[in-house]
């Protein structure tokens, strides 16, 4: 078969965007954790979290309707509204509240199961799937990884066992919010990728800030208070987490094989553990390590039962 000059640079060019848009999500995603424990620390998370999005949001809004994506409906903004409270007012929300109880690698490690919600709600709610035993099996170990981890007698968060309990709940909510975000998202007409993620985390956006003016000693103004160092946290969120490592993202769910795209929920742990360990001081007994590595092994099961 005869091969195509011009074919060749562009399959260099596929090639090189898929790794650069896969180390993005591997060392962008995984800083994200760090930063949201930087950019909460003298601030109260909601309303840092709701800054985060609506200003992510406005300007992946503006960026799509500039560049000629026609005018969103009102199911699209309904579709979008729906996605956004999922991914991003709770699942996002709940990370950002967890952070104040657990060490930002820890939620790391504990965000990286979601394959489990993913997993379970698929079977007995929206695609009634049955897995199949290796992904079971990696079920259960990634649950005896999960005990392991948050033992209050192996793993010390900010304010003892009770602050462990209450973080690790946070993240399960989260978990659990996420993955149903997920599965509703192929369920729901929405715009094309760019103003379809803008609408999501302004709406989200919105929805964080609504329960913070509610809920937390706040202004819609209090950013102007904010330290530089929580306001440069946020930026860094903005630019890298949402608006760069999220489009890395949609651009490989689109272009990748899933298996790849996987391997995202192992490394991004990882990078969160040692940025965590090397610049917010955080400690990890060695238990503690020996359940994260189960609960990888468990995840690790998990994707190959799927594929």
């Amino acid at each position: 078969m005869a091969i195509s000059i011009d074919s060749a640079p562009a399959t260099v060019t596929s090639g090189t965007r898929l790794w650069a848009s896969l180390a993005a999500v591997y060392i962008l995603w995984g800083s994200t954790y760090l930063f949201i424990h930087f950019m909460t620390e003298q601030m109260p998370p909601l309303y840092m979290a709701s800054m985060r999005y609506i200003v992510a949001g406005s300007i992946l809004y503006a960026y799509a309707r500039f560049t000629g994506t026609e005018r969103p409906t009102p199911t699209h903004w309904k579709s979008t509204s729906i996605i956004g409270f999922f991914l991003l007012t709770v699942a996002n929300g709940a990370l950002t509240m967890a952070l104040q109880y657990i060490p930002s690698g820890v939620g790391a490690l504990l965000g990286g199961l979601l394959p489990i919600f993913l997993l379970l709600l698929n079977w007995v709610s929206f695609g009634q799937v049955r897995p199949k035993n290796l992904s079971l099996i990696g079920v259960v170990i990634g649950f005896t990884g999960i005990y392991l981890l948050i033992k209050p007698d192996r793993m010390i968060g900010t304010g003892g066992a009770d602050a462990n309990l209450i973080g690790t709940a946070l993240v399960a909510v989260g978990n659990l919010s996420w993955a149903i975000g997920t599965l509703l998202t192929p369920r729901l007409r929405q715009p094309n990728q760019t103003l379809a993620s803008g609408m999501q985390m302004l709406m989200g956006g919105i929805f964080l800030l609504t329960i913070s003016l509610i809920t937390e000693p706040v202004s819609v103004v209090s950013i102007i208070n904010a330290p530089p160092k929580a306001l440069g946290s946020m930026l860094y969120l903005v630019v890298f987490g949402s608006i760069i490592g999220f489009s890395a993202y949609a651009w490989l769910a689109r272009h990748a094989p899933p298996a790849l795209l996987a391997t995202y929920a192992f490394v991004n742990p990882i990078i969160a553990v040692l940025l965590g360990v090397t610049f917010a001081g955080e400690v990890f007994s060695a238990r503690s390590l020996i359940g994260a590595g189960v609960a990888l092994v468990g995840v690790t099961l998990m994707t190959l039962g799927r594929r």
